[in-house]
């Protein structure tokens, strides 16, 4: 069944009218019409079965008809800490850090960053939400503003004490280091830019209870490494394969 994400507090009218962009993509790309079931998501992940009053290229109207259960979540809560990347490397990253399951994406300028400021977040927002979509998720990943690296560890709700820094110098092996996390830990994966961390950010990250793990012999680009350490910590905690 086709889904959509929503806002709550637009899901409290009778009918839900769906405006412009989010209008076009269910009559236009997904050719709903007049009659056919949807799933509605609103921003905390709870799930309601409508159906398809009008629609047109602007406006879809939709009744709700009830809740509708799904978790497609992953029980393992994982918040990548991003170094700026260039271009469209930073879309990259967010795109599949969503699909694979995160619950937040923390977007920072570190001494090696090419970029030291950005207008991108709402943009970011979007790609999340598309990722969101596409890959059945329920829920839509946080992603927080842009901060500095050192701003991140005095961030009010944020405790790193569970944080691994993946730095391609020295550090554990990946595999020793997830051996003393817990399936119920709040896990900070910290990737760093073009370029890498440098040694006073990750000795910073390790006075913080951070622990340094490497990805290996070979050094990988940014965004490569992002969606490895992702990944293998999902596998290895059981929440893929």
């Amino acid at each position: 069944m086709h889904r959509i994400f929503l806002r709550k507090s637009s899901l409290l009218e009778h009918p839900v009218v769906i405006r412009d962009e989010k209008a076009h993509y269910l009559s236009s790309v997904l050719r709903c019409k007049t009659g056919d079931s949807i799933v509605v998501t609103d921003e905390d992940g709870h799930s309601r079965a409508a159906q398809i009053l009008a629609a047109s290229d602007k406006i879809v109207t939709i009744e709700i008809t009830g809740d509708y259960s799904m978790n497609t979540e992953s029980d393992l809560d994982i918040v990548l800490v991003q170094g700026l990347l260039k271009g469209d490397k930073m879309d990259i990253v967010i795109q599949k850090a969503t699909e694979l399951g995160v619950t937040g994406i923390i977007p920072v300028i570190t001494q090696r960053s090419q970029l030291r400021e950005t207008r991108k977040h709402p943009r970011w927002r979007k790609i999340a939400e598309e990722a969101s979509r596409q890959s059945g998720r329920s829920r839509v990943p946080e992603i927080f503003q842009t901060c500095s690296f050192e701003e991140i560890f005095d961030t009010p709700g944020l405790t790193l004490g569970k944080g691994i820094i993946f730095w391609e110098q020295r550090g554990e092996k990946l595999s020793d280091v997830i051996s003393k996390l817990s399936h119920t830990d709040r896990i900070f994966l910290l990737i760093g830019p073009e370029g890498g961390f440098s040694e006073k950010e990750v000795m910073l990250a390790s006075e913080r209870g951070c622990l340094t793990a490497t990805l290996g012999s070979r050094i990988l680009r940014a965004e490569t490494a992002s969606i490895t350490a992702v990944s293998v910590i999902q596998f290895a905690l059981g929440d893929m394969g």
